[in-house]
């Protein structure tokens, strides 16, 4: 691993205190990157996080904000500025799944499924943007579920990451002109403790995938981290599958 590529960078992670998020806020760090990230419920996961950055020598802000509040994620783009001086990365991560039979969703799940997988990653996107110049570097969380939902009841959460498939190529010929990318990265199943590879649910999926394990955070925290670096210059508007198999 280059431990340099991110040297000077800036990032900010929406949704950074643990899984996916926090390997990508350790691994954007270890490459040189300040890193700011936002946290809702997981305080002591978010300090102790932040804690580990500063100890080893690098620089982190933990940041208390509500994806689904589109002051609180505009507030913590502009502290990330006022923090460390600039902002070059935007990894926007936060996530909410419900899963219910049809008859049975709830419209305030519907709703809280949009407003934090949809207009959570458009609002930190437009905001981020009015900081960033040559060489910015945006990169949505999506999901393989966008390509194949196996299961009742995931509907809302397969549309919503459909969604940034759109949006992140409507969005590259926004920002492409100022040379800024901007992609998607789409994980398959990923051992997280929201997810672990140990559980009952897990092994109904191994028949679904061509790799027979889950993903580790660290493989998805890598990706990103390439997609950040200067040698993914040249791709934007993709959505990228990390997925094991999992689509194939």
């Amino acid at each position: 691993m280059n431990k340099h590529t991110l040297s000077g960078k800036v990032a900010l992670i929406q949704g950074g205190s643990r899984g996916i998020g926090a390997a990508i806020v350790e691994r954007l760090a270890a490459e040189g990157a300040s890193v700011a990230f936002t946290y809702v419920s997981s305080a002591s996961k978010a300090q102790e996080l932040q804690e580990r950055i500063i100890a080893k020598g690098g620089k982190a802000l933990a940041i208390h904000a509500d994806s689904a509040d589109a002051e609180a994620i505009r507030n913590a783009v502009n502290s990330t500025v006022k923090t460390f001086g600039r902002l070059d990365i935007l990894v926007n991560n936060a996530g909410f799944l419900a899963v219910a039979p049809l008859d049975e969703f709830k419209l305030e799940d519907f709703d809280q499924t949009l407003a934090v997988n949809v207009r959570s990653v458009f609002i930190a996107t437009q905001e981020a943007a009015r900081h960033m110049g040559e060489g910015g570097r945006i990169i949505n969380i999506g999901s393989a579920n966008a390509d194949r939902m196996p299961f009742a009841g995931g509907g809302p959460y397969a549309m919503s990451k459909a969604a940034l498939v759109g949006l992140t190529k409507g969005l590259a010929r926004d920002l492409g002109p100022r040379g800024i990318t901007i992609n998607n990265v789409q994980p398959g199943p990923v051992d997280t403790d929201m997810n672990p590879a140990d559980s009952d649910f897990a092994e109904s999926l191994m028949d679904f995938m061509a790799v027979r394990r889950y993903g580790r955070v660290e493989e998805i925290a890598g990706f990103v981290a390439y997609l950040a670096g200067p040698e993914a210059a040249y791709i934007t508007g993709a959505s990228l599958t990390i997925d094991g198999g999992f689509s194939a």
